[in-house]
């Protein structure tokens, strides 16, 4: 809703303001304008990029009609998750949570947390160092490497929607320019027109460059932003599991464990130490099948 508001309000501004010195809609209206611009636009985009980066852009644009899916709760639920899976493992042993791991859906400890489940990119990534760790056969730097890297990986691919969707932020202005460009030398190259009849046909070719700049600034170069800040909050949930996992296999308890993963989390979303300690005392409270989240 966030991106519908905004372009509501570049609209009305750029619309109200316009109109406010007496300028007339219709002058607007430039069909072949749009399409020069628009398609070469598409154009340059497929030229640009291979075929897994349009697919990859392509997946992300239904994404950004969603309202904020990492949020203060699900950071929460997240913590008492990981409190719950190492205070079993200290308790038991980390080959009691092998079940667990293999076999997620059917896990009394994953089952509260649906909200976490139903996110396979941050459920594959915990599970997978869970069961490096029951393996024992990792030390704590050799699994911190290994986290690294694939947080950069996730980085860099996702990344790649980003840059082709700013590509074509940066390419609309230009292109803009083009189809004025078009447009005065379709004005100037007519024959037999007066100058009052020439200088609609310029200021027709003049909404090009207005199109190109408003289009780029003001609907496409945002979307890759938002994208952007969506691919910081997944890296900060991934960041989150590493550190409270490598304070558990460097000895901490538990509690601190998961009081490390706080840390890391953006002021906007990180709860405070007493609501993570009162939260995560109430699941520690909760019988471990009443499926509550």
């Amino acid at each position: 809703m966030l991106i519908l508001f905004g372009y509501v309000a570049v609209i009305a501004s750029v619309i109200g303001g316009y109109m406010m010195v007496g300028g007339h809609l219709a002058v607007l209206l430039q069909p072949a304008e749009v399409v020069i611009i628009c398609g070469a636009a598409v154009g340059a985009f497929i030229a640009s990029n291979n075929g897994k980066a349009i697919k990859a852009t392509l997946r992300v644009v239904p994404k950004l009609k969603g309202s904020v899916k990492y949020n203060k709760e699900l950071f929460m639920e997240l913590m008492a998750l990981l409190y719950l899976l190492l205070a079993k493992g200290r308790q038991e042993g980390m080959m009691a949570l092998e079940r667990d791991v293999e076999s997620p859906a059917e896990s009394p400890l994953f089952t509260r947390y649906p909200k976490l489940m139903a996110d396979p990119l941050l459920m594959e990534f915990l599970t997978d160092y869970l069961r490096l760790m029951i393996s024992g056969n990792m030390d704590a730097f050799e699994i911190e490497a290994l986290m690294d890297h694939e947080i950069e990986t996730f980085q860099h691919e996702a990344e790649i929607p980003v840059n082709a969707i700013a590509g074509v932020g940066d390419g609309l202005p230009a292109f803009g320019i083009v189809a004025a460009v078009m447009g005065v030398v379709h004005a100037l190259g007519a024959e037999g027109l007066t100058p009052e009849e020439v200088g609609p046909l310029i200021a027709a070719a003049l909404v090009g460059t207005f199109l190109g700049i408003l289009l780029a600034y003001g609907f496409v170069t945002p979307l890759a932003t938002h994208v952007r800040h969506q691919i910081g909050e997944v890296e900060k949930m991934l960041q989150c599991i590493k550190v409270t996992l490598l304070a558990n296999l460097n000895g901490y308890a538990p509690p601190i464990a998961v009081e490390f993963g706080r840390k890391v989390l953006y002021s906007t979303e990180r709860p405070s130490f007493s609501e993570l300690e009162e939260h995560v005392r109430a699941v520690r409270s909760q019988p471990s099948g009443n499926g509550q989240g």
